[in-house]
């Protein structure tokens, strides 16, 4: 397989453009190629020299934890600034005009991870749509799905109008199938952008990815995109484990297996996961534990819970299954339980769990103690229309690429 990174040095148009041109690079730690070497090693190789980087949500260094402000700051090597594209503001998310002013191209490598949520898709778009509006040609290194491409693999629906944010910011199922070159290319024309080479968007496309495949088994090693995205099984589950953001249930951070681990300390979790296993969900096996997180939700203290182990990738559903987790964990201790109000992702009017499900509907069947299991399908049901949709945005990555 080869991924955008290893195609660039042997594609002289591309190089000869970037070498003849002020250029930017929108990256973070994951943008390596099969080597490991990041994408800043690469350039500096190629004789490729960035005027500035910009850095998405966690940073360019993928210092920050999530929903944390991220300043600009200087990349030792060459002294170019690196600015932030993560603050306080949801303009903030987005290359600024005079930033802009000082590139002919912009180059973008991001990993991302499959779901809606994982915001690295998004900071592209808006960059890309940033850039059209400053006469900015944009190469985009195009980097598989880590857990896959396949229709079939497809989970949830897409936002109903109003719920869409930087969790969701166009209307995409929550685990989508796609690569981030697809979604990119699939909005740029809907938005009218010129795609390819003399237009606004370009992208180098992957060679050899068997859309069928997870991470775990690619030619190279899985290289965390954000802390607490530390292996490629934490990516199976993450669609539906980043749902626990929206509830007072620890999804496992400041322990080592983040969004496998959920718990609170008023949770049962022998009864939990008996019950969770009763609703014959496939692909998982959900085990009791105990356990002390260090930071985040109930940090110091003892919580009860469970972590879910995928057993089968091909039939397991982590929408569904974290779905029907959160009914339950409400339902056995509602007193305990609450969905998160505060302000989530620039939004203070809409709540967090809304925003990940793109529809209030799960919500209120949780909070009208309806059948877990019947709340679980309708929350993963995918769009049927979405294969027509997948193709669409395939054939426009191709028309971009090369």
């Amino acid at each position: 397989m080869e991924i955008g990174l290893d195609r660039l040095p042997s594609l002289p148009r591309v190089l000869a453009r970037l070498k003849g041109a002020r250029v930017g690079v929108l990256a973070h730690p994951a943008s390596v190629n099969q080597k490991l070497l990041h994408i800043s090693d690469v350039l500096h190789e190629l004789g490729v020299k960035p005027s500035l980087f910009f850095g998405p949500e966690h940073g360019y260094g993928g210092e920050a934890q999530y929903m944390v402000g991220v300043a600009s700051a200087t990349d030792e090597r060459t002294g170019a600034p690196i600015l932030s594209l993560y603050g306080d503001r949801f303009e903030d998310l987005s290359p600024q005009p005079e930033h802009l002013a000082q590139i002919d191209v912009l180059l973008i490598d991001l990993a991302d991870i499959g779901s809606r949520y994982y915001t690295f898709i998004w900071t592209a778009l808006l960059a890309v749509r940033a850039a059209a509006k400053a006469g900015v040609h944009v190469i985009l290194l195009d980097r598989p799905n880590p857990i896959g491409g396949a229709p079939a693999r497809v989970e949830g629906a897409t936002q109903l109008p109003g719920f869409c944010s930087f969790v969701g910011l166009e209307a995409i199922p929550i685990r989508h199938g796609l690569t981030i070159g697809e979604i990119a290319a699939l909005f740029a024309a809907r938005d009218g952008l010129a795609l390819g080479a003399d237009g606004v968007l370009e992208i180098v496309g992957l060679r050899g990815w068997d859309r069928a495949l997870h991470a775990d088994a690619w030619d190279r090693p899985f290289v965390l995109a954000s802390p607490n995205m530390p292996t490629s099984l934490t990516t199976l589950v993450y669609p539906g484990g980043c749902l626990l953001e929206g509830t007072n249930l620890s999804e496992g951070r400041g322990t080592t297996r983040p969004f496998e681990i959920v718990g609170a300390p008023w949770l049962d979790g022998q009864a939990l996961a008996a019950s969770l296993m009763k609703l014959g969900l496939p692909g998982f096996v959900a085990r009791p534990l105990t356990f002390c997180p260090t930071f985040d939700k109930h940090a110091g203290l003892i919580c009860g819970g469970l972590q879910i182990h995928p057993t089968d990738p091909e039939s397991f559903r982590p929408v569904a299954t974290y779905a029907a987790l959160i009914a339950l964990a409400r339902r056995q201790t509602p007193a305990g339980f609450r969905f998160r109000t505060e302000r989530y992702e620039y939004v203070d009017t809409i709540p967090a769990i809304d925003l990940l499900f793109g529809s209030d509907e799960p919500r209120r069947a949780m909070e009208s103690s309806q059948d877990p299991r019947a709340i679980a399908e309708a929350a993963s049901a995918p769009d049927p229309a979405w294969r027509e949709v997948m193709a669409t945005a395939n054939a426009h990555a191709m028309r971009a690429g090369m």
